[in-house]
Formats: structure tokens, C-alpha cells, sequence
């Protein structure tokens, strides 16, 4: 049993997918550093992971991914130049991506889905249980979905996903797992999962959103693993040995998340993350909040 109660530290993001749904935005530009406001998305991603104690990520990447390791590298040319302007406020800004975290990038060299993405992580994160966080599902700070997977993990051991209610129409779109009640009300024990289920075969209505709190042994079982879905080595079916075996990688429990999400994997959800986050800032929200009104009136009044 490889069940860890060590602290965790290392966080793996896996982002080494085409971003086809897209392009052609993506044709020369990888989707996680598509702007949501003035950040790249998966600026938002690492800064979670950060808040949540975890200063050492990996990102796992593949072809044409360069531009992720040069926005969290330093710029001295860009930092020399505000820096000659006095402008400190761009200065900070930019140096705050390179001062976020310890980074580390591995290429997914064969795009064989997340569960071989997630094993791409092994020789760095060795015997730890770690997290694992999906570049597109923003989670509002104010949420710490994260740090509470942490906790849920450091008590039980094992591994922990993170859980969303969705309409039964669109479980087809998520994994899906089956469930048992726990002491605590966000709390639950995941009995057994499945990857994109039609609805009349769904065993729940909790949908498994993009983030992880991994037992590393979940490693072992991910290299026997075959390829499901899709024809793709899948992290759920994994997870689902785990849910059924306990002396694999310890239990399997789930935090139920009821607070802020947003999703930058659609064009839709996109645009309406940037329009949600924009109105809530203070530098950008009253103004963007004055126009966004006067705009829907107008929209309103059209025949």
C-alpha cells in the first residue's frame, strides 16, 4: 500500500493539448495562454496551486508549448526597459509570473491523454502524493477549493477529486462518480467512476471537475492502464481501480464544490469567464459594469 501522509508540495499541470476548439487562435498560440482579462489562463491555474501551498509545479507540455516556459521565465530586456520608463506598476506585473513558484516542464512527447500526462509526472514527483490541476477550470481564489482537497487528503490519505453537481444532460460531458455520504457535508466517498456516461447510465449527478489530490499510487496502476475512451489512457479509469481496490493507493474521496468556477475549455464559457471576472475587478469593473448595461439595454430594445 503506498497510501502517504507527507506534506504535499508539487502541483502537476498538465497542458500539453492542441487546443482545437480554438484555433485558429491556436494555430501558432497554445490555448493556456489565451488572455482571460490581462493574465494568460494558466497564470490563474499556477497561482492557485501557490496559494494552496504548493511552490513546486510541473507542467507537462508537447510541441509548440515554448511560449508557457517564457511567461514564467524573466524578460530582462521588457524588465529593462519599464524599469528605464519608472514604470513600476508594468514592472511588477511582469516580474510577478517569474516569482510565483519553482517551475519544471516535461514534454508529453506521444499525446496519449491525461492519465499517460499525469504519469509523464512519476520521476519528478516520486513517492509524494501531489496535485493535479486542469487548465481550464478557473477557480475563484476566494474558493479555496484546493486547500480543501489538501486537508481531505492529509486526513484520509488516499487520493481526492474534486466534485461538481451538473444537469443530467450534461453528465455525458464530464466523469462521473458514484458516491457515499461522509460525516462531513462536502465531503463524500467515491465508491466507482466512469468517463463521459450517458445519462440514463450515470450513477450520479457529481461530475469530476479539473482538479486532483493524487496518492502517488496511482503511478503503478496508470502504467497497466489501457487505453478507453477515446482510444486514450484515461486518469478516470485509473481513479476507478483505486475506488474499488484500497491497498492500490488507499480510498478515494471526493470534496463537493459549490462555489465560483469558471470554464476557459469553450468559446461560450470563455467569453463569459472574461465578462464574470472583468466586472469584478476593481481597476476594470465600474466602467466595464456602466457599458455591459447600457450595451444589454440596447440589445433589449432591438427589434
Amino acid at each position: 500500500m503506498t497510501q502517504s501522509h507527507s506534506r504535499i508540495s508539487k502541483a502537476v499541470i498538465p497542458a500539453a493539448g492542441l487546443g482545437t476548439r480554438f484555433l485558429p487562435a491556436t494555430k501558432a498560440t497554445p490555448k493556456e495562454m489565451l488572455p482571460v482579462v490581462d493574465k494568460p489562463a494558466i497564470q490563474y491555474v499556477v497561482e492557485e496551486a501557490v496559494s494552496a501551498g504548493l511552490d513546486d509545479v510541473l507542467m507537462i507540455t508537447g510541441r509548440n508549448k515554448r511560449p508557457l516556459e517564457d511567461h514564467f521565465d524573466r524578460n530582462y530586456e521588457l524588465e529593462s526597459a519599464l524599469e528605464k520608463k519608472g514604470d513600476a506598476e508594468r514592472l511588477a506585473k511582469v516580474q510577478e509570473s517569474s516569482d510565483l513558484a519553482t517551475m519544471h516542464y516535461v514534454r508529453q512527447g506521444d499525446p496519449r491523454g491525461l492519465g499517460h500526462a499525469v504519469l509523464c509526472a512519476a520521476p519528478h514527483v516520486g513517492h509524494e502524493p501531489f496535485a493535479v490541476l486542469l487548465g481550464d477550470d478557473l477557480i475563484d481564489p476566494r474558493d479555496p477549493l484546493l486547500r480543501r482537497m489538501i486537508e481531505v487528503q492529509e486526513r484520509h490519505g488516499g487520493s481526492v477529486v474534486a466534485l461538481m453537481e451538473v444537469a443530467p444532460e450534461q453528465i455525458h460531458l464530464y466523469g462521473c462518480a458514484a458516491v457515499e455520504a461522509t460525516a462531513d457535508s462536502d465531503v463524500v466517498k467515491v465508491t466507482g467512476l466512469v468517463e463521459k456516461p450517458d445519462p440514463a447510465d450515470a450513477p450520479s449527478s457529481y461530475a469530476i471537475i479539473g482538479r486532483y489530490v493524487l496518492d502517488p499510487g496511482v503511478f503503478g496502476v496508470l502504467r497497466e492502464t489501457e487505453p478507453g475512451r477515446g482510444g486514450e489512457i484515461q486518469l478516470t479509469d485509473a481513479l476507478q481501480q483505486l475506488a474499488q481496490d484500497e491497498k492500490v493507493g488507499g480510498p478515494v474521496h471526493g470534496v463537493v464544490f459549490r462555489g465560483r468556477r469558471y470554464d476557459t475549455g469553450d468559446r461560450g464559457d470563455y467569453l463569459r469567464a472574461i465578462v464574470r471576472l472583468a466586472c469584478e475587478r476593481e481597476d476594470l469593473g465600474p466602467d466595464f459594469r456602466t457599458w455591459l448595461r447600457s450595451y444589454v439595454a440596447e440589445e433589449m430594445q432591438q427589434p
